[in-house]
């Protein structure tokens, strides 16, 4: 069994993400130990890009921060395989299909089986070269679900998709909001008519009340901008402090 499922199999999964080097590369490895300690199941590294696809202006600023510093991939990939000396933490890079070919296909997954990367989120890649691009690797193809998406679509990512579905709670970009899709409780159902596979909504999630109704209709909480929000301004125990929370109301929807 992968990270990934075993994460699943444990209780409400718990997903956040952070910013690969913001605010620096030696901050984003303290933060997986961090993240994990505080009740993390599962962390998206997102790897610095100039034109973040479907990121609102906070996970936008984080890219520009780290790319000020120069973080590249290759980086990323170091800073994984020195925390995996410390953490098995189930560990999923969220990153540009631009970033993926530049680096070259099958050099990109032979690095994320090597360094122990157990998913990739790559929002900008259909479904449809999923094959191609994976060059039939072991680490798991996270696709993206959004509340318009047809049966047909969603037929086609459930075939493609490994490890989890990420389901977006709302249309529009990243980024911390009051209220999601309205027919949500239903876009879960139609997923899962075509996947065993576990569910994750993301895309706004920003208190442990949000979490907790989340919770009750999927599988998993994925969390991002309001803790990329709190590391930018320097709040750290309150992010992780944030992320207790959360475990605790996902814990009792288990």
């Amino acid at each position: 069994m992968s990270r990934i499922s075993e994460a699943f199999q444990k209780h409400k999964t718990l997903i956040t993400y952070i910013t690969a080097g913001d605010p620096s590369l030696v901050a984003t490895e303290k933060l997986i130990f961090d993240l994990e300690k505080a009740g993390v199941d599962i962390i998206e590294l997102g790897i610095p890009f100039s034109d973040p696809l479907a990121d609102g202006p906070v996970i936008q600023a984080s890219h520009q921060r780290a790319l000020k510093k120069d973080v590249a991939l290759a980086d990323v990939f170091k800073l994984v395989s020195k925390a995996r000396k410390k953490t098995q933490v189930p560990i999923c890079f969220m990153l540009s299909y631009n970033l993926v070919l530049r680096y070259g296909l099958e050099k990109f997954y032979r690095e994320l089986e090597r360094v122990g990367v157990d998913g990739v989120i790559i929002p900008d890649l259909p479904p449809e070269e999923s094959r191609v691009a994976s060059c039939e690797s072991r680490v798991a193809d996270v696709f993206l679900v959004a509340p318009t998406s047809t049966d047909q679509r969603i037929k086609l990512i459930a075939e493609k998709s490994s490890g989890f579905i990420y389901l977006i709670s709302a249309t529009g970009l990243t980024g911390q909001r009051q209220s999601f899709a309205a027919n949500l409780k239903s876009i879960v159902a139609r997923v899962r008519r075509y996947s065993s596979l576990p569910i994750a909504v993301g895309f706004g999630i920003s208190s442990a009340e949000q979490a907790a109704k989340i919770a009750k209709i999927a599988d998993g909480v994925i969390v991002g901008s309001v803790i990329v929000d709190l590391l930018a301004k320097k709040k750290t125990k309150q992010a992780l402090k944030l992320v207790a929370a959360m475990r605790q109301v996902l814990d009792v929807n288990r």
